[in-house]
């Protein structure tokens, strides 16, 4: 229901705006306001459709290599592998049940920032949990958990940011590692925290406190290695280690498929026939949203909140550096690409390496995409009621945001 909630509140809200816009404004373009929201609509349609048919490609690849891991046994591995910390995160998965090790696959994809890999993978923990349900419009327990960890975007390499830097001249694409490595790491925390405690899930348990513990040792151990390396290394080594570790996945997929006598081509034909059809079920899901979204921009509304923040923060005496990237973070959980889009105009407006261009590169890496997240997974299992999904991703993006401003200000402090 909450999703419904939004999707009517985001098309009403842009309404409002829009009147206001209309009959008080008086300018230009606020006299073509209408116009931007009916093309808008129109826009945004084409893009969920082409989004969609565009996952068709990764989609049947990876879920003719996840066919292939299934029928070889190796999920079964990774699921008993898991289960001593997902059997206390996701207590209604069965144990040694292949939903397991599909998650724990997805969230290590995930954390190599290997987006392309993690979709589909996660898509098809989705259809294995989905076969757990009894109630199969409602989102189960674990499948809230998984969207949440998800949606929380845990990423440890994010390749693709540094990248960005790079192409607007930062004098080093990968100042903001670590930064965006902490902000990250709080969101994810913070998302698997405030579910366990929706859920009644007792954290205090030996097997999750050795897990958060190893977690924080993990991040930690991160930060003191890639600090330790020449600032100009940080991309080239991190990258190199995510496609290496990707392509040994794959080639390991193979490899035990032939152990296991398997007839590895016709294995990954059968699972990649599984790509288009769910590429094609999530269309309408991912069109309903990114239309609702593409209006609330369109009508200002958007810009509204932001000068209505900056003023605020104005009276209040604090700083209001942070409040031009602002738009990156309230985007985020939106529109994956409407955020990448501002990031790169606020990189272009105010410069790479400006406070601003590196709090908006923080904030795209410190969390995912929330209701593109919710759409993709629940409309690839036609789950319509995602209870407490999207409050406990919203909390937790909230706490990424306000992590990364933070981060920001540690890592790269105003000067007056």
């Amino acid at each position: 229901m909450a999703l419904n909630y939004i999707w009517i509140g985001f098309i009403l809200v842009a309404f409002v705006v829009a009147l206001c816009r209309l009959f008080f404004g008086g300018g230009p373009e606020d006299a073509e306001v209408f116009n931007r929201i009916i093309s808008s609509t129109f826009d945004s349609a084409r893009t969920g459709f082409e989004v969609s048919i565009g996952l068709t490609g990764v989609l049947s690849l990876w879920l003719g290599l996840m066919k292939i891991a299934e029928k070889s046994g190796l999920i079964n591995s990774f699921a008993r592998f898991a289960s001593p910390v997902f059997g206390k995160l996701f207590p209604g998965i069965p144990k040694d049940h292949p939903a397991a090790g599909t998650i724990f696959m997805n969230i290590s994809t995930n954390m190599l920032g290997l987006d392309n890999a993690a979709t589909p993978i996660g898509l098809k923990a989705m259809q294995q949990l989905q076969s757990l349900n009894d109630k199969k419009d409602t989102a189960t327990d674990a499948m809230i958990m998984f969207l949440n960890i998800n949606a929380s975007g845990l990423t440890i390499i994010p390749i693709t940011i540094m990248m960005y830097r790079a192409q607007f001249g930062a004098a080093n694409p990968s100042d903001v590692f670590l930064p965006i490595l902490l902000a990250t790491f709080v969101s994810t925390l913070v998302a698997i925290l405030t579910v366990c405690f929706v859920q009644k899930i007792n954290i205090f348990q030996k097997s999750l406190l050795l897990f958060f513990s190893g977690l924080i040792i993990f991040i930690g151990g991160l930060t003191i290695l890639f600090k330790s390396l020449p600032a100009e290394k940080v991309s080239v080594y991190s990258s190199l280690i995510a496609n290496l570790l990707l392509f040994t996945i794959i080639c390991s997929f193979l490899i035990v498929g032939m152990r296991k006598k398997l007839n590895v081509y016709d294995t990954f034909i059968l699972g990649a026939k599984e790509g288009f059809l769910t590429a094609v079920k999530i269309i309408p899901y991912l069109v309903a949203i990114l239309v609702a979204i593409g209006v609330f921009r369109a009508s200002g509304a958007m810009d509204f909140l932001i000068d209505g923040i900056r003023w605020f923060v104005a009276i209040c005496g604090f700083d209001t550096s942070f409040v031009e990237a602002l738009p990156t973070i309230f985007m985020k959980p939106l529109s994956g690409s409407g955020a990448r889009g501002m990031m790169i105009d606020t990189m272009k407006t105010f410069g790479a390496d400006s406070f601003v261009g590196r709090l908006a590169c923080i904030a795209q890496g410190s969390t995912d995409t929330i209701f593109y997240v919710v759409a993709v997974y629940y409309g690839s299992v036609a789950v319509r009621n995602t209870r407490h999904t999207i409050p406990c991703a919203l909390f937790a993006d909230l706490a990424g945001a306000i992590a990364a401003i933070i981060m920001a200000y540690i890592f790269f402090p105003v000067t007056a």
